[in-house]
Parts: C-alpha cells; structure tokens; sequence
C-alpha cells in the first residue's frame, strides 16, 4: 500500500511528464512538495487527500482540469489498461443517450435541447443528427448545456457545424504537449440532419457547464453564432489524460489546450461569459422570450 508521500510524488511525477504548460511545472512540484514536508498530508485519508491536494494544485496553477480524483470503484493499475477510460466514457454515453436528455418543441416554434454530455463524433453522430431533425423546421433554438459536465472535442466541433451553412468555417485548434502537434477543427461536410442556419440561436449555461459543454459555447459565441444566456461556466479548457495512482486515486493530467480561431485564445480558468447574464434557472425562460421577441419582430 502507499504511503500519501508516494501518492503524491507518482501525481507529481505525471503532471511534470504530461503537463501542457511544462514552464508551470516547477512551481506546481514545489508548491505540493513543500507542503508534503511540512507534513500537510500526513494524517489525511483517500477522499480528503483528494480534495485538499486538488485545492493546492490549483492554487499554485488555476487549471480546473489539473486534480487528484478519488473514484469508488477499483482502477486497473496496469499501464496497457489506460484506454479503458475512454472505454468507459463511450459506454456511459451510450447509456445516457449520446448525452442527450431531451428534446421539445415549445410554443412559439421554438425547439429545445437538453445536452448533459458532449458525445463522441462517431458514436453519437446519429443521436446528435436525430435531436437536430427534430428542431429542423423550427424558429429559434434553446441550446440547454447548464448541466453539461463536458465530452468530446470531436463532439463539440460536431454539434457547433449545425449552425454553419458549410465545411469552410475553422472553429478552433488544440495543441498537444506530448507530441507538438496542432490539429484544427473544421466544420463538418457531412452532417445526418439538415444545417440550422439564419436562425436565431441561444445557448443556456450555469456555473456547472464545464469543458466540452464550454467549448460548444465559447465556440458559438465566439463565431457570433449563439446568444449565452445564463451564468458564467467553470472554466475548464484543457484536454485532459487521467492515470491511475492507486486503485482509487486518479490524477488528471492536462495534456493539451483548445485556441479558439477568432479570438486567438480559450476560456480556460476564467469560464464563457454570457451575453445575457441572469441565474441558471431564470436562463429559459429569459431566452424562450428573447427567441419568441425575434420571431414575432
């Protein structure tokens, strides 16, 4: 069994390997190791040492993405079984619908989705083509992401290509530490539901919205596509890699950062701030009336 120091020296040791900012590195590793010999984490158990290292973390580097994770259930320790969160990420969205929850046609003509997760491209493809056939012919569309915990890049480039008329538009990039790569986010040729363009569209957010489901408004918003209606999101930009340290305890690594093509940056640590600012759950009904006031001008 480990001890809290080796936990926190393996954490350490990912985060410096991995880490997308590795200029961060020394002052992220310095910060935890002087708290580790002044003896902060001696007597803290599993769950608590989880939180109170993930509290340090980012307080020596505000990176929502950057934490140390206690799951309940036992995490394979061998380093060929690392593919298997994405594993699980593709079998909780199929169990949850592609992460969509709901779709209505509210009066007025105006549609409605309800999206918890960003899916993956190419498994939620067709849920994603069969929530947006159903908006199709509608007047304005409410966009709800303000339980939207995060997903896919691939998902959310998908999901932003709706509300573009063609393939033309680059949305954003991501550039990877570990490989120095920058790969560019296009909007998609082919889509299984028809485009929603020359319609008004209002994407709702609340402090929860996180990560893939920011991207998708940062994006919109950016593009000038969406209207943000609701509160500020977290702030979590980062592609991130999750390694076990035990069979409990995860660190989540950020191996890699979006750059938005029109503002040259992301909405990391500072969230999607929204055109129309109002609480989370006043954000439908001040859209659903922003959208019907479009409709009927």
């Amino acid at each position: 069994m480990l001890t809290n120091e080796q936990i926190i020296g393996q954490a350490l040791d990912r985060i410096e390997a991995g880490y997308v900012f590795p200029e961060k590195v020394v002052d992220i590793g310095a910060a935890i190791r002087r708290r580790l010999a002044a003896g902060e984490y001696d007597d803290l158990d599993g769950p608590v040492l989880c939180e109170t290292v993930t509290a340090h973390l980012q307080e020596a580097c505000p990176d929502k993405h950057l934490r140390l994770l206690w799951v309940d259930e036992p995490q394979s320790l061998d380093p060929a079984d690392e593919d298997d969160g994405r594993a699980a990420f593709l079998a909780l969205l199929i169990a949850e619908n592609q992460g969509i929850r709901r779709v209505e046609h509210l009066d007025g003509n105006v549609g409605l989705i309800d999206v918890r997760r960003i899916a993956d491209a190419d498994g939620g493809a067709r849920a994603i083509g069969a929530a947006m056939q159903l908006v199709a012919h509608s007047s304005a569309l409410l966009l709800d992401l303000r339980a939207c915990r995060g997903g896919s890049p691939e998902g959310a480039a998908m999901w932003c290509s709706y509300f573009f008329r063609d393939d033309q538009v680059h949305l954003n990039d991501i550039y990877e530490r570990s490989t120095g790569v920058t790969r560019q986010f296009w909007t998609t040729a082919h889509l299984p539901a028809p485009r929603y363009t020359d319609r008004p569209v209002y994407v709702l957010t609340s402090a929860t919205t996180f990560s893939g489901g920011e991207d998708v408004a940062y994006t919109l918003q950016a593009h000038g596509r969406g209207v943000v209606v609701g509160e500020t999101t977290r702030g979590g930009a980062h592609p991130t890699a999750r390694y076990a340290v035990t069979e409990h305890i995860l660190v989540t690594v950020p191996t890699a950062r979006a750059i938005n093509s029109v503002t040259g940056t992301n909405w990391e640590g500072v969230g999607v701030v929204p055109d129309v600012p109002v609480p989370a759950d006043r954000a439908l009904d001040t859209a659903l009336k922003a959208a019907l006031g479009r409709i009927e001008a």
